[in-house]
């Protein structure tokens, strides 16, 4: 976590090198929660700008005293210097499409910050205190969602921050689009005005698609542990054979994701009395069996995959949700503009750090992490509707008159719509390049893009996800014994069944939809922690 007193938990104090993204998501979705810099921050930033002030007359600085890109062979006068700077962030404001939703650009805003605070921009100390003003204050610059290649970083996408904060466009506040200008007079603050530089490093970087990234792997996090928590129930309503989720099974595969599931579902489980041992399955005297015969237990030995192999699927989604999280973290604290400022060394480092490979792919494993999920979720489904599978419930689990009551049977179009949808967002965007900026771009990275696919993913799983809960509950009405369930599977129920009813008869439930996966997303309780 970010250094935070404890004394003053509605703060964050940044640093540059300690945020982590449920930092971030916090900070972002949580209007009372303020940020601090850390006072050591204060220094390296003016030190950093000094040493540009200082060598600008002195050398030929990329960005600084040239122009940007294929023009950078051009060489400016002192008076053009600053010009050039606001001439970058307007040219670059050139998104379209909706705005992104304002949680998501604060967020993206802490990003900018916090790399802003490592003192290698460059950036005068002014910069960082209005960035500082407007994620306190909750002014986001509108950000349209269209128009990055994640190449020298975000460009787009940030050139809508740094326009916001010259006090052009419009921003998000108290609710609703504002002209900006019309905000600061509400503060009697002027716009801030670049100087060399500063127009460069607030868009030359990683920050927007690491930003979304950041909301993407918390969200990844919730969807982990709803799944384990459905799987745990599914596990438990076909009466699951103990062994497949045995320590010792596990500890023979070694790969840690799997571990932890099988203990997750395990602890999940406790108190329940439906769960079978494979003891119970082993009693038929098959010795008396006479040659040629064949004796039909009339029950499996073995459970279908999606609830037998509930740990061996989802290891690998902990992993790789674990693995992006590990690189949004550094890259949330990384110094991801160009060029760099080097102060011990004296120097001026032009390279790519703005390039947006890393949290690309990652993001790209992520989502086809989800897609996963979501293809898992959605078999568990149809196992529990129907009856020529799971040989247990009622068609579609019907609790009135099969023929005439339909139960939950349209109920499966959606999740199996919205399954395959995810299916073909999952395709790696990572893969895409198209050189630009008169080739000097000549292979980018599109991380923006796939965080954006990464976010319709995202919210594709939890419908799912909640198709599968209201499937479950429903299942669980069936079961004659509810003191036979685990604990956990109880207090589920008891939460869900406060906000979704029972389905006993047919009628429209198209507006408890929304409200069933607002509650899955942000308010069941689960004893799953990632």
């Amino acid at each position: 976590m970010g250094k935070k007193k404890s004394t003053e938990k509605n703060y964050y104090i940044l640093d540059g090198s300690q945020l982590t993204f449920f930092d971030v998501y916090h900070i972002s979705h949580n209007e009372k929660i303020k940020v601090r810099i850390h006072p050591s921050c204060k220094r390296k930033v003016l030190q950093s700008r000094s040493f540009l002030e200082k060598e600008i007359k002195k050398r030929v600085i990329y960005g600084v005293n040239t122009g940007f890109g294929p023009m950078s062979n051009y060489f400016l006068p002192a008076e053009d210097a600053k010009r050039l700077q606001a001439n970058l962030i307007r040219s670059h404001a050139v998104g379209f499409g909706d705005s992104l939703p304002p949680e998501f650009i604060i967020a993206i805003m802490i990003v900018r910050l916090n790399n802003l605070l490592r003192g290698h921009s460059g950036v005068r100390w002014e910069v960082v205190e209005r960035l500082l003003f407007y994620i306190n204050q909750r002014v986001a610059p509108v950000i349209p969602r269209h128009g990055s290649v994640g190449a020298s970083g975000d460009l787009v996408q940030l050139a809508h921050i740094a326009l916001g904060l010259i006090g052009e466009g419009n921003a998000w506040f108290e609710g609703r689009q504002r002209k900006v200008r019309d905000i600061l007079k509400k503060f009697s603050i002027s716009p801030l005005s670049l100087e060399e530089k500063e127009g460069l490093s607030l868009i030359n970087g990683t920050s927007a698609m690491t930003g979304l990234g950041c909301i993407e792997c918390h969200d990844a996090a919730r969807i982990y542990a709803l799944s384990i928590a459905a799987g745990a129930l599914s596990f438990e309503l076909n009466k699951g054979i103990q062994d497949a989720l045995s320590p010792f099974l596990q500890h023979v595969r070694i790969h840690p994701g799997q571990k932890k599931v099988a203990r997750d579902i395990r602890l999940l489980l406790r108190g329940s009395r439906l769960v079978r041992r494979r003891s119970e399955l082993e009693n038929y005297e098959i010795d008396t069996l006479e040659k040629g015969q064949v004796f039909d237990a009339e029950e499996m030995i073995q459970d279908v995959y999606s609830i037998r192999c509930i740990p061996q699927i989802m290891g690998p989604v902990y992993e790789t949700i674990q693995q992006a999280g590990a690189v949004i973290n550094r890259e949330i604290n990384a110094v991801t503009d160009n060029p760099v400022i080097d102060i011990r060394g004296r120097r001026f480092l032009h390279g790519g750090n703005f390039h947006g490979d890393y949290i690309s792919l990652e993001l790209d494993k992520l989502k086809i992490a989800l897609a996963r999920v979501a293809m898992l979720s959605e078999r568990r489904i149809n196992f529990f509707l129907n009856r020529n599978v799971n040989k247990r419930f009622p068609r579609f689990l019907n609790l009135h008159k099969e023929g005439i009551t339909l139960a939950l049977q349209g109920l499966q179009f959606p999740a199996t719509s919205t399954a395959a949808e995810i299916q073909t967002l999952s395709f790696p965007n990572y893969v895409h390049s198209i050189s630009t900026n008169a080739d000097n771009q000549d292979i980018v990275s599109m991380g923006f893009n796939s965080a954006l696919i990464t976010k319709e993913v995202i919210e594709g799983v939890f419908h799912v996800i909640t198709i599968e809960y209201i499937t479950l509950m429903q299942a669980m009405d069936v079961v004659d014994s509810f003191s036979s369930f685990s604990h956990h599977a109880q207090d589920m129920y008891s939460q869900f069944r406060r906000t979704f009813p029972t389905i006993r008869t047919d009628k429209d439930i198209s507006d408890l939809i929304p409200e069933a996966v607002s509650f899955i997303r942000n308010s069941l309780k689960v004893s799953v922690t990632f």
